[in-house]
């Protein structure tokens, strides 16, 4: 049973959520997300306040309750605030840049590898310092796009645990290992 979703969710300011159905709707600022809510659970509006139940107490219903309120919670949040995921690209010769929809990362391999850059994300390449060749921020209003394709960015070239070149998210630690060179001090 969801402690959390027995609270009402209070209307973040410069939000508006309405439903219709199944299908909740919130506006704001940064944009419009829509999510479509299982046949399980109600979501109601009272005044201020968005109330999120279950139809029963089935095993369903329960896992899907804070779920649900969570999802609402963060649409909300992610009109009026938007949400921000910022990449590090470590190494000599990574780099990254935009060519119009399409983030185009040269980090090491024959070619550049390309994504295209979502439709509800706005991406930006920021000059490094020191160590950190670029840094890529990605933002938008729905936090599961975001993280989506904030993930897929750090997938091509994951961060290795010799040198810690590759991409990683701003302040994620990697712990380096020791190479073969430091195998031990009496070993000839």
């Amino acid at each position: 049973m969801s402690r959390i979703a027995k609270k009402p969710l209070t209307l973040v300011a410069g939000s508006k959520v309405s439903v219709s159905g199944q299908t909740v709707n919130v506006e704001g600022k940064q944009g419009k997300l829509t999510f479509n809510v299982h046949p399980s659970i109600k979501v109601a509006i009272d005044g201020q306040t968005v109330k999120v139940d279950r139809a029963n107490d089935e095993r369903l219903a329960k896992s899907l309750h804070g779920t649900t309120w969570r999802i609402i919670n963060n649409m909300m949040v992610g009109v009026t605030t938007g949400y921000t995921k910022t990449l590090e690209m470590r190494g000599v010769g990574f780099k990254a840049e935009l060519k119009g929809k399409n983030l185009v990362l040269t980090v090491g391999f024959a070619d550049p590898v390309t994504k295209t850059v979502p439709g509800n994300v706005v991406v930006r390449v920021d000059p490094g310092q020191g160590e950190i060749t670029n840094r890529i921020v990605v933002t938008g209003a729905d936090k599961q796009a975001v993280g989506e394709f904030a993930a897929q960015v750090r997938k091509v070239k994951k961060p290795e645990p010799y040198k810690g070149k590759g991409i990683r998210y701003e302040g994620e630690a990697v712990k380096i290992k020791p190479g073969k060179a430091f195998a031990g001090a009496g070993a000839k």
